[in-house]
Parts: structure tokens; sequence; C-alpha cells
């Protein structure tokens, strides 16, 4: 939930492990990052909702695909970064920028967060934090256009807000990112515990998280711990402390897992 009833988050699943996030009321919604068109406007028609907002986290055609589709029946403002290249954006935003949803009565405060994608962007409001590729459950995106330096410096701010925060991110990776966190930071009782929750049931719906649950068991927001350093350590072969470092290190071992 992101309030009190009657808003609450739908996930509406896309292609083999996307999500489309869904806010919505009894008679709107608005969908962030649809990267097909044709699940969120069957969701839309079943549920008898009117799509109020679309917002888009970066461009790659996952998260945007959808987006020309869905305004062909919808003339809606489309939200998004604004020096990315996503031809249907309406209303470029970057840090500093508010988006208001006023058929939802929620608002949202934007946050640069590159890395993934060049510029990025995460909505964060309250409560609830939609990153999009940036930040995933026990992981992080893929370094396709910034540097080691921009992602862990995105992940730094990201993991200052509270704890309480449910993090929405865009895919289903949970499982395979576990499987490998737990071969980095193995005496990580918090780490073991999730892994066993999810390995109990690795078909379930396993997001949204909580912020502090990723402070306590993923790898990419622990990069000061002495358990994570040594273990980037061992994969390099060599000796090195650096938090910048050390997420390079580690992500580029889970690129080979």
């Amino acid at each position: 939930m992101l309030q009190a009833a009657p808003l609450s988050i739908v996930p509406v699943a896309a292609f083999k492990d996307n999500y489309v996030w869904t806010l919505r009321n009894a008679s709107h919604a608005a969908v962030v990052d649809p990267g097909e068109a044709r699940p969120v406007l069957d969701y839309l028609r079943r549920e008898k909702l009117a799509l109020a907002a679309i917002l888009a986290t970066h461009h790659h055609p996952d998260h945007v695909g959808g987006i020309a589709e869905l305004r062909r029946s919808f003339a809606v403002p489309v939200y998004g970064p604004k020096n990315e290249p996503i031809p249907t954006l309406t209303q470029p935003v970057a840090e500093g920028d508010r988006v208001a949803i006023p058929e939802l009565d929620v608002n949202f405060s934007v946050l640069d967060i590159p890395g993934h994608t060049r510029a990025h962007i995460a909505y964060y409001g309250a409560g609830a934090l939609f990153c999009g590729d940036t930040l995933f459950a026990c992981g992080c995106g893929r370094l396709f256009e910034g540097t080691a330096e921009q992602m862990y410096a995105s992940l730094a701010k990201l993991a200052a807000l509270p704890d309480e925060t449910k993090v929405y991110c865009g895919h289903e990776y949970t499982w395979h990112n576990l499987r490998w966190a737990i071969g980095l930071e193995p005496d990580n009782h918090a780490l073991a515990a999730r892994h066993a929750r999810v390995a109990a049931a690795p078909e379930a719906l396993t997001v949204p998280t909580l912020l502090g649950e990723e402070k306590a068991t993923n790898p990419f927001l622990r990069c000061l711990e002495p358990a994570v350093i040594e273990s980037a350590n061992k994969y390099l072969g060599k000796r090195i402390a650096d938090p910048v470092r050390v997420f390079a290190a580690i992500r580029d071992w889970k690129n080979q897992f």
C-alpha cells in the first residue's frame, strides 16, 4: 500500500520477468515502466479503470515500449528522464522535480540515479520507491551506459532513504540474485534467512521489498562490510578496500554468474 485504502499498487506482469507497477484506486490508475501495452490495457479494461499518468524510469524498450499504444487509448501525461531518448515523453523530469497525480491523490519526488543508463531516474513518495533497473531485490542493474562511480553513488542515495521504504523494482530477479549473494557473503544470517524463504517458494512474488532488508542482505549496498570486501579481494586476486572498486569487482562477478 502507498497509503490508506482505496489506493493500492498492483504488479502487472509483462514479457518474461518485467513488472509494470500499477497504482490504482476505484476509478483511475497510473503505470510505471509499461514495456508492453497489452497486459496494461487488459488490466484496465477488466478493472474498469481510466489511465491517469505514465511514469518511466529509463529509456530501455522493455520499460517504455508500450507507451505509444497506451496513449492512443488514453491521452495522459508521460513523465520520464529529461536527458534520455524517449520520444513519447510529454513531461521530462529530473532531480528536484515533483510528479503529482491528482486522480490518485499522490505525488512523488524525482531522484537522479544514473549508472544503468545515462540519466535513469526514480520516483519516491508516500513510502514507496519506483527505481526501475537501478536497485533490485538483492541486486542492482548492469552498467550499460554509466560508470561504477555513478552507480555506487546512485545506490548510496537510495540507501539513505528510510528503512521502511517499499522498493518496487522493474524485474523479478530475486532468486537468481540470492543464489549469487549467498556465495559472496555466506555468514550473513539475514541473507541466509532470506535465501531460505525465497528458496521455499521460488516462483512466488518477491517484490516489493523493504529498503532495510536490502541494506542487510544486498551485497551492492554493503561494499563497506568486511565480508564483502574480502570476497571482492578473493575474486580479484588482489587487495582493495575502496568501496567503488569493491562495487565494480562484485558487479563484474555478478555479470559472470
